[in-house]
């Protein structure tokens, strides 16, 4: 059973100790696919979640939002993303971004389009059993048969493309994006919010719980992109940085920015929850029915659901249900 006729419904989680348990939760509830996200940094190797979920599950498609180029060789990729496809007997999605939040929380610039494009194309090489130059040499998967999924391996490659650049160019090596909608190529799109509880506000103590890693995400980005101009132009933007000012030096800064980055709220955080959007895809089942309703019309093919908060389980419950609904 899916949950939507007009779009596929899925969801997002980061790589955690509960990430097999949410994937079998996910395939019970009907969801098309577990995203699993990938940031160094930040939290445990996909790879490895992906695998223990691959082995609980049956049917629920898997994917990445997104791999970073720059955490593996292209060849490393490779092997991993065999080795995937082959324990989830073809549901394995991997999509591709330039790492934008990876690298600043390592102090880094996300990696250039053009070198993330070339990056997947030698990587799609490789996975089609063809010889690519790496590094001005030529490289082939060399895996000998029985010891890994054979050549060609048949998994879909997505590209995370904001810009109209990027979109030109994704038909190039993608057979989809996340962003917005793709004139050629089918699109995910990703959203966060929570379904209310029956005579519950949208400016519930609970509510900004549950959807507060991801609202605080503006404070983050300014600060790491614009500095204190930029964060301080935000509501509590000034007191949210001079708290994270005093617990590092300058030079190290950038290691507290993101720091419980989509999925917990550090403590300089919590006075931002004040501030937050606590209307966006958040309301009783009709209207989160509807506003997915809504989203699919406007292009999008996926819509990938991305719960936070403290209790997890219940948002995915909670938004499968008003999906199944459709608004009512």
């Amino acid at each position: 059973m899916t949950l939507a006729s007009e779009y596929e419904l899925s969801c997002g989680l980061p790589p955690g100790p509960d990430f097999a348990d949410l994937a079998v939760l996910a395939e019970e509830l009907g969801y098309a696919r577990v995203w699993i996200f990938d940031s160094a940094p930040l939290w445990e190797d996909p790879f490895a979640h992906l695998a223990l979920a691959a082995a609980r599950t049956t049917r629920v498609g898997l994917a990445t939002a997104v791999l970073i180029p720059t955490q593996r060789s292209v060849m490393a990729m490779a092997s991993g993303i065999a080795t995937v496809a082959r324990l989830s007997a073809g549901r394995f999605r991997a999509c591709f971004g330039t790492g934008y939040t990876a690298r600043m929380a390592i102090g880094q610039p996300a990696m250039p389009l053009d070198a993330m494009i070339d990056y997947v194309a030698s990587l799609r090489g490789l996975l089609a059993g063809e010889t690519v130059v790496l590094d001005g040499r030529p490289a082939r998967m060399l895996h000998w048969p029985g010891m890994a999924a054979a050549r060609p391996v048949g998994v879909p490659l997505w590209l995370s493309v904001l810009g109209p650049r990027g979109n030109r160019r994704a038909p190039e090596v993608a057979d989809g994006t996340i962003g917005p909608p793709h004139p050629t190529l089918p699109t995910a799109t990703m959203v966060s919010g929570t379904v209310l509880d029956a005579g519950e506000s949208p400016d519930s103590a609970r509510v900004r719980e549950a959807i507060g890693p991801w609202r605080v995400i503006p404070w983050h980005t300014s600060y790491a992109v614009g500095g204190a101009a930029a964060v301080d132009a935000l509501p509590g933007g000034e007191q949210w940085r001079m708290a994270l000012e005093a617990l590092a030096p300058e030079a190290e800064r950038h290691l507290l920015t993101f720091e419980g980055h989509v999925t917990h709220l550090a403590e300089r955080d919590r006075p931002l929850l004040e501030h937050i959007d606590t209307r966006t895809m958040v309301g009783d089942p009709a209207s989160i029915g509807r506003a997915l309703g809504r989203l699919a019309a406007t292009g999008f093919s996926e819509i990938m659901y991305q719960p936070s908060g403290p209790d997890v389980a219940r948002e995915l419950r909670a938004f499968a249900a008003a999906a199944a609904g459709q608004g009512g």
